[in-house]
């Protein structure tokens, strides 16, 4: 395939893989354009988005701007755009010789919105996947170029499910370029009646609710970690607070007897509201590494009759 001049629209990390596939792939980056530095870290320095700093470490063309559509881009024959968080007008979409796509991480039109891989741990699934599509003024609803599917892993976080969706969608944005460039894409209207939606995740929807069936906890704690994560206080049978852990990796046991939230066997067995017990494979003690329940139990308390109980 004949290398392309492209210009590279991305803020978040999940776009890195693709970029660095399409500079190996011999593609020309005519500039990437990326989010104005903001404040990071306890001493708030202003500080690159993941795909700047990339750029900046390259030595690529780099625009950092709030709004792309006040801006006079080069000529390019492809934009590719991942994870940049701006709405693009359609005459920025056009500007390019063979137009604009959009590497999304789910399977459209299912998961549309600002966190598909939470909310698809969050629900449950089995599957999820990368979308390519060509930018639309509706939220991820342009006409669909390819798809690859990627099973969720039975334990899988959401930053684990991240990383792997990152790199499994660099080869279907070079095999959807290459079509664009031969002529040969076809581009498939997303069917509107099967769209779901994967809203931006608050704090507030991380905490858990013992109450709730196990299955739906364990889905939500894996869901929303790393951020928000599902945070909690270790309360002893005396009501005295014992820690405060980050809930990371939790899966279904069988039926157990105890009340919702109440830690029923030291293994890591907590009772959810349908009866079954929530096993806690992975949490992350306040301002310690991630650990599973036996390490953690070498140095603190996880005992039968404590509770966890939400922050």
């Amino acid at each position: 395939m004949a290398s392309l001049n492209l210009i590279f629209s991305g803020s978040g990390e999940f776009g890195l893989p693709t970029l660095h596939a399409l500079l190996d792939r011999g593609h020309r980056i005519v500039t990437v354009i990326s989010q104005p530095d903001r404040p990071a870290g306890r001493g708030k320095k202003l500080t690159p988005t993941p795909i700047a700093q990339f750029a900046l470490e390259r030595g690529l063309p780099l625009m950092r701007t709030s709004d792309i559509n006040a801006e006079t881009l080069p000529p390019a024959d492809a934009m590719v755009v991942i994870a940049f968080g701006q709405k693009i007008a359609p005459r920025v979409v056009d500007h390019p010789r063979l137009g604009s796509i959009n590497l999304h991480a789910s399977l459209l039109p299912r998961y549309r919105g600002a966190a598909p891989i939470n909310w698809a741990i969050v629900e449950g699934q089995p599957v999820t996947g990368n979308s390519v599509i060509r930018l639309a003024q509706k939220m991820d609803a342009g006409a669909i170029l390819a798809q690859s599917p990627l099973a969720i892993g039975e334990l899988e976080t959401a930053g684990e499910l991240h990383d792997r969706l990152a790199e499994h969608g660099a080869p279907l944005v070079l095999e959807v370029l290459e079509k664009l460039a031969s002529g040969n894409a076809i581009e498939t209207p997303q069917n509107e009646s099967q769209a779901t939606l994967a809203p931006k995740i608050t704090r507030d929807a991380a905490r858990i609710d013992w109450s709730r069936p196990a299955r739906e906890i364990a889905c939500r704690i894996r869901g929303f970690y790393p951020w928000p994560g599902c945070h909690g206080r270790l309360i002893g049978p005396d009501g005295e607070e014992s820690g405060r852990v980050t809930l990371v990796r939790a899966a279904v046991t069988g039926p157990v007897a105890g009340a919702a939230g109440t830690v029923v066997d030291e293994s890591g067995i907590v009772a959810a509201g349908d009866a079954t017990g929530v096993r806690i494979v992975e949490l992350q003690p306040e301002g310690k590494r991630p650990m599973t329940i036996e390490a953690y139990r070498n140095g603190h308390r996880f005992a039968a009759g404590m509770r966890i109980v939400s922050l």
